[in-house]
């Protein structure tokens, strides 16, 4: 093909750079990022607005019980090298559809009233697979190595209703701090953005 007619091979022309293909991924995912942090903030207020008593009552500070396959971002993930927190990130993004699902599941058990806390529920999940995906395509441009095999979180959820409720409180919780911790690991990459 003659350059007259327009190559769509990025090598056939030398003045055609990636960069600015990257910039565009890089800020398309950062953006879906600042996005989902304002959806999953949405979900915890809906979520607990479902519990009940005492989910709702100020003071009420619920455990913060361990959740199978996922851990909240550790204090020294904003010292390591951005890569590396875009590598966790996807990792956490990857593990926390099938929780939402439990969680989801659990709720529709517990809340067969509440279509719109289910359905965020359901969004939440298929969000997360999406940031997911858009964070390692952006490892992928920027040359990371990939993360790693997935693993899929044990799906075994805490016996009794109060227990339910407060290990779904927690996967809610985490979906929230991970959609935030991607956004402010994805800002350091977008141009004019924190350095």
């Amino acid at each position: 093909m003659s350059r007259r007619e327009g190559s769509l091979d990025p090598q056939a022309d030398s003045s055609v750079s990636p960069l600015p293909h990257l910039e565009a991924k890089i800020r398309q995912t950062h953006s879906l990022a600042r996005l989902l942090t304002k959806y999953a903030e949405q979900l915890l207020q809906e979520y607990v607005q479902h519990q009940g008593d005492p989910f709702g009552l100020p003071g009420f500070s619920p455990p913060r019980l361990p959740v199978a396959g996922l851990s909240a971002p550790a204090p020294g993930h904003a010292g390591l090298p951005v890569p590396e927190q875009l590598q966790l990130d996807a990792g956490a993004l990857a593990a926390l559809p099938p929780l939402l699902e439990v969680v989801r599941r659990r709720q529709a058990e517990l809340n067969p009233r509440a279509p719109r806390l289910l359905r965020r529920l359901e969004d939440a999940a298929r969000q997360a697979r999406a940031l997911g995906a858009a964070v390692e395509a952006v490892l992928a441009a920027l040359g990371a190595e990939p993360r790693g095999p997935r693993l899929e979180p044990a799906a075994a959820f805490a016996a009794g209703v109060f227990p339910a409720k407060v290990l779904g409180l927690r996967v809610c919780g985490l979906y929230s701090e991970w959609v935030s911790r991607t956004e402010a690991d994805l800002s350091q990459l977008v141009p004019g953005g924190p350095v």
